[in-house]
């Protein structure tokens, strides 16, 4: 029943009412399309382009592990013995390049944790979520990265993650028992966490995070930037082409219908127009030759009834 009333109202209306309806339906359609198909690109975009700086990080915090590993760590090897420098571990040099990193306002919102099941420094715990990560690694040796999103006091997070594996035997000189270890590692640590650690095995995961607001953030300005220009786009043309039907169709045919009604009372000195060649202009024509046939006809009927 309702559809049947709306379809009556819309066929009330006049045709310049109808065609502004129906470009103002075009248009909120194309609005609603475009926004949804806009905002999914925008969002992949950045996610990729987080994702592309997020494993650029992971990469040059490997760097800085291997090169502690190799070049720091054996020029300390004789000083270790009575006193501990945390520049000898790759975890504490990584850490401490990435703050540098952070300084930077492009990445001061990027977060960096080499989460581990059974840290030495308890700074590098796993908590639950991360715990996950890394026997997920564990299950599967061939998985070389993670991402996604996880939630938070704080809110959603976005996160890449990259196992970390024991490939040199030097790492287990501080990690396999607690004898072969630096004494004054074992002063300043204790002798329970960060051993029984073996070659090979993945102890746990370089992880970048940033928040998801911070993720997005971009997308969304770009969002409404292009939103406003492909409104601007739309509005301007559905304002064109209501301007043009209306003087190019609806006027031509509301005057011919003037002309029809003048000439239907006897007025046969009413002259359809032809504006134009196309389907309105020819429509002009049909009804210039039917005026003629109603002429001849009219004047016929009157040599008949003389």
């Amino acid at each position: 029943m309702l559809k049947n009333i709306k379809l009556i109202n819309f066929n009330h209306l006049k045709l310049a009412s109808k065609l502004t309806l129906v470009l103002f339906c075009v248009f909120i359609g194309g609005m609603l399309l475009s926004g949804t198909a806009l905002s999914s690109l925008l969002n992949y975009r950045t996610e990729n382009e987080i994702t592309s700086k997020a494993l650029m990080l992971i990469q040059t915090m490997s760097s800085v592990r291997n090169y502690t590993s190799n070049q720091v760590k054996p020029e300390l090897l004789d000083k270790l013995e009575t006193k501990f420098l945390p520049e000898s571990v790759p975890a504490y040099s990584a850490r401490e390049v990435f703050e540098n990193f952070r300084a930077d306002p492009t990445y001061n919102n990027f977060f960096y944790k080499e989460a581990t099941l059974n840290p030495t420094n308890l700074r590098d715990k796993a908590d639950a979520f991360e715990t996950e990560i890394i026997q997920r690694f564990r299950q599967s040796r061939d998985l070389k990265e993670l991402k996604g999103f996880r939630s938070s006091k704080n809110g959603n997070i976005f996160y890449i993650a990259r196992p970390l594996r024991i490939s040199k035997d030097s790492c287990l000189q501080c990690h396999s028992v607690a004898n072969r270890a630096p004494k004054s590692m074992i002063k300043l640590y204790g002798a329970t966490n960060g051993f029984g650690w073996k070659l090979n095995e993945i102890v746990g995961a370089q992880i970048i995070s940033v928040p998801a607001s911070k993720v997005f953030q971009s997308a969304r300005e770009s969002f409404i930037v292009t939103m406003g220009i492909v409104l601007g786009v739309f509005a301007l043309a559905t304002f064109i082409v209501n301007f043009w039907l209306k003087h190019a169709v609806v006027q031509p045919l509301t005057r011919m219908a003037q002309v029809a009604e003048v000439i239907s009372k006897g007025d046969l000195k009413a002259e359809f127009q032809k504006l134009s060649n196309d389907e309105v202009g020819q429509l002009a024509e049909a009804f210039t030759r039917m005026k003629t046939s109603f002429a001849l006809a009219m004047r016929r009927l009157k040599k008949q009834q003389n």
